[in-house]
This record gives structure tokens, sequence and C-alpha cells, in this order.
């Protein structure tokens, strides 16, 4: 066979094109990038994914503008590289932003190779991810170039991108990573997304940077005041975990996806489990379990202890821990198998009552547990909700009646134990008796009440104060009343009825949870057809 110099030739400028793609916005921007101390858009995804299994698509990409290629702008891969690959030999797709590309601003096809990447996520049944380094909707050429002009009106066909981020919702696992800015068009990306991790100090999201809201508002912000990792992670409950570099950032995200199935239809891998000796009979993380609680009823402590004491390892992939800290939303191993943990805090603050942004954290928890077929496990020490005018006025009954809705409609399997208060509306939307779980127990210091006895005695004793002004007689008449109230809360009583399964010793959590999600791993549960829930917002 004779040789095909044309093809050699061919092949040649291929590679070529190739290494060019390859270097990015080339060597003064990317050491920019580094001198941030951000990985430039080929380390992450050399990091991310399984050494040599990233196939990438659409490397050829320019920037066009009006249909026009802008031959004068270097602009390899028009801002973004996407592709496909393995992470821990689970397939993913990604579409990682490139900053030093046009800023990896969004344009014609950057969105074009963008929007494949969700067509293969969704077609394929795997998971989506977005590496976010992006400074938003591209405006290019500027002032009154009649090319930008005339791409003005070009917005009324744009958003699909969000819409169908929408429709991949529950059917897929999605991610994105805040590794640098995400403005505007990009901002949307994570408020759709399952997950969203955030490099500290140099990731941002805003649907609007600083020069946008100086010009709108007069106020004067910097990025990260206006919209960094802590602001996300702290207040606006948007993200989900702070890191400090890129390569914890990427780990979290291998680490996160080893809970998930690759999509709805299927549930998640149980992993090797060859016992955990620590945490069996006789094992002395067992026995600790019973002095994790402080013997005096309101006294405080950490359930971050409790958890780890029965999970796998003592090892959790906390959400949102800096948002509404008196509930833990986290997942966890069981004997191997995924759960999502769902736990009042007592140290987190208000003696573990939920308010807004708590119910919030546990609603949107809850629901992803449930598109992703992987089972709760709640953990019960909550007074109830927060009260007061303040949490009215900001609509605690609204934000309350999500996490209610949510653990209403979960079809996965629930357990809910009950380590000690499980007081109104409190132990409903904390997966009570009527809330379907599989198995319901309690320790036996677990209360089940309208409320606790102090705040019964408060309520009964208004009277008793008009007519008592000796302030140590009417204290000692609502001890006297605290303590006959106690008995008719006891746990006995409520397990004497049925009203839950069984009242376990402490050191049988594990076991009691393990053997639950055994009998339930074929659960199946009927609802009446309905086009969709209207759901509380």
């Amino acid at each position: 066979m004779s040789k095909n110099e044309l093809m050699r030739e061919l092949v040649e400028e291929l590679d070529e094109k190739r290494e060019e793609a390859d270097e990015m916005g080339g060597e003064e921007r990317v050491e920019k990038q580094h001198d941030k101390g951000k990985w430039d858009v080929r380390q992450r995804l050399d990091y991310l994914f399984d050494e040599g299994s990233f196939t990438e698509f659409g490397k050829h990409g320019q920037f066009y503008k009006m249909g026009n290629l802008q031959e004068d702008v270097r602009a390899p891969g028009d801002g973004v590289v996407s592709g496909w690959g393995e992470i821990n030999g689970q397939t993913a797709v990604c579409a990682a932003y490139d900053f030093t590309v046009l800023g990896g601003t969004i344009g014609d096809v950057n969105e074009r190779k963008v929007a494949r990447c969700r067509e293969f996520a969704l077609t394929n049944r795997v998971p989506m991810i977005w590496l976010v380094d992006s400074a938003g909707a591209r405006v290019h050429g500027g002032g009154m170039d009649p090319d930008t002009l005339e791409g003005v009106s070009m917005f009324a066909d744009s958003g699909f991108l969000f819409r169908e981020q929408v429709e991949m919702s529950g059917v897929v696992p999605q991610i994105a990573a805040m590794v640098g800015p995400g403005a505007a068009g990009t901002a949307y990306i994570p408020g759709l997304a399952d997950f969203v991790p955030m490099v500290e100090d140099n990731s941002f999201m805003a649907l609007g940077g600083p020069p946008l809201v100086r010009a709108a508002t007069g106020e004067d912000v910097s990025e990260q005041e206006l919209g960094g990792a802590e602001v996300h992670n702290k207040h606006s409950g948007v993200a989900d975990q702070m890191y400090e570099d890129d390569e914890e950032c990427l780990d979290a995200i291998k680490d996160y996806l080893s809970y998930f199935p690759p999509n709805c239809e299927e549930t998640p891998a149980i992993h090797d489990f060859d016992g955990d000796p620590e945490r069996e009979e006789g094992g002395e993380i067992r026995e600790e379990l019973l002095d994790v609680l402080p013997e005096k009823r309101r006294r405080a402590y950490d359930m971050h202890d409790l958890l780890e004491m029965v999970v796998d390892g003592g090892e959790m992939f906390e959400m949102k821990p800096m948002f509404g800290k008196q509930l833990i939303t986290a997942f966890a191993r069981i004997e191997g198998r995924p759960v999502g943990l769902v736990a009042n805090n007592p140290m987190g603050g208000m003696g573990g009552a939920l308010d807004n942004d708590s119910a919030d954290k546990a609603a949107r928890f809850v629901n992803l547990c449930d598109s992703f077929n992987i089972p709760l496990c709640f953990f019960q020490d909550v007074p109830g909700f927060i009260v007061g005018s303040q949490y009215e006025k900001e609509g605690i009954i609204r934000h309350g009646a999500k996490m209610l809705y949510e653990v209403s409609s979960a079809t996965v399997p629930k357990i809910t134990v009950i380590v000690r208060k499980a007081y109104g509306a409190g132990y409903y939307v904390m997966c009570g008796k009527a809330y379907e779980p599989d198995l319901i127990a309690a320790w036996p210091t677990a209360e089940i009440s309208v409320m606790g006895p102090e705040g019964m005695v408060e309520i009964f004793s208004r009277k008793m104060a008009q007519n008592i002004d000796d302030k140590a007689e009417l204290a000692q008449r609502k001890q006297q009343l605290i303590e006959m109230i106690e008995p008719y809360i006891d746990i006995y009583k409520v397990a004497g009825r049925a009203f839950i399964d069984e009242v376990i010793d402490p050191r049988e959590t594990r076991n009691y949870i393990a053997r639950g999600l055994e009998l339930s791993e074929n659960k199946q549960v009927e609802r009446p057809w309905r086009k969709s829930g209207v759901r509380p917002v």
C-alpha cells in the first residue's frame, strides 16, 4: 500500500491545532491564573478525571460574532473545555469554563458546546459537572459597533441553558463547582445545581458584578463582599461547602459522587464493608454512645459526635454546614450503604429549634435524597419551630411547610431515631409516626409531646403568677408542675401504645438502622395520581 502523504500532512496539522488549543489563552494569561492561586482548566480536568479517561469534544471551537469568525481574537475552544470521562470509574460529563480565554464568557460556540454536554448527560443518564470560572454572558466589541447592537436582539432567543438544566433536575446528578467567578448568566447554573462547592477567596457568584451593582444602586462593594464563598455558605445558602483551593474542591466532587447513582433509575452502590469493630458489640465507640448525652435534659451537646459514632468510619459528607447550623444534613454510610442524615443539633444554636434557614436546608436535602434513591435517617432532638413576631414576619410557616412537604412526599426508606426531645411540629417534620418512617425507634431518654413540660407550665401558670408575689415560691410551684407532667411524656407510655416501634439501647442504634435499611431496600409506596403537587415556596 502506497503512503498517503496528504493524510500525514493533515494529521500533522491536526496535532498542531490541538497543541495550540491546549495552550488555552496563552502562557501569560495562564500564568496570571496561577498567580491568583487558581489552577488552569487543563489542570482541573486532569485531576478530576481518571487518568487518560477524559474525551474532549469541541476542541476547535472559535469565537464567532453574528456568524462571523473573529480571526483577530485568540479564543481556543471559545472559552470552555467540554467532554466526558470517568471519575473513580463512574462516567460523567463536564463543561469547564476557561477564564484565560475571553474570561470564560458564554458566547455562541461556547454555549453550543455546553448544550451538547447537557444533551450527552441527559440522553446517556450520567452526572453533569460544571467547573465555573466565567465572567458570565459575553459582551464583546462594546461601544456602538453595529454587530454588537444587532446582537442585542439575539437575547430573545436565549435562556435554553436554564430550562434544560431544569429538565435534567432529579434525572442525573448536577454539580456546579465555583472555582472562579460566576456572574449573571453563569450564576444561575449553581442556583439550579444539586451540589455547589466554592473555593475560598477565588470564587464568586452574583446576578451582577460590582460595576453593575454600582451603576444600578450606587453601592460600592467588592466581589467577595457581594457574592464570595463566605456569603453563599453562611448567609444565602446557595452554596453547599467552602474549600481552601482547587484540589480540595475537586476532591469533594469525587467524594460527593461516590454516594450517588448515575441517574434516578438506579440505586447507589453499596460499598464493600468488612466490619467496624469499634462500632460493633463490645466496641469502644459503641460504649461511648451511653455518654454522648448530658445527664441534664436541657444541656446542649454536639450531634456530630453522636452521628460519627454510628456511621461507617465516623465519616460524613456534610451539606451546608455553615447554614442553618441547628440542623445537620450529611451523607454517610452504614455497613456500606449510602444514607442521608437529617439531625437536629442542640449545639448549633437555639437549642436545636428549627428556623427558616434550617427548614429550607432540610427540605432541599430530603428532596435531593429522594430524587436519587438515597435512604434517609432522621435523628430527633428538636424543641420545635422557633416562635416570635420577627419569625412570623419572615415566613416561618411558609418555610416550615417546605420541610413538611418534602418529608411527606419522600418515598425512599426512612428511619427515625428519637434521641431526646421531639416536641410539636418539629416531631412531625423530622419524620414522626405519621410521615411513613419504615422504622421509628427511641432512646430511653426520648420525649414526644406537643411541647416540653417547661413550656406547658409557662402556659398553665399564668394565672398562678398573678396571685403569687414571691418569686421563690412561684419557681417552686412551677417545678412541682413540671415534675407532675414529666411522667405523662415518658417514652414507655408512647411505646406501650405502639406509637413507636421500639425503645432501643443507644448502643443498638447502628445495628437497628442497618437492619432497617435491609428491610426497606425494596420499599414501594403508592401515591394518588397528580400532574404536580403545589409546593410551598
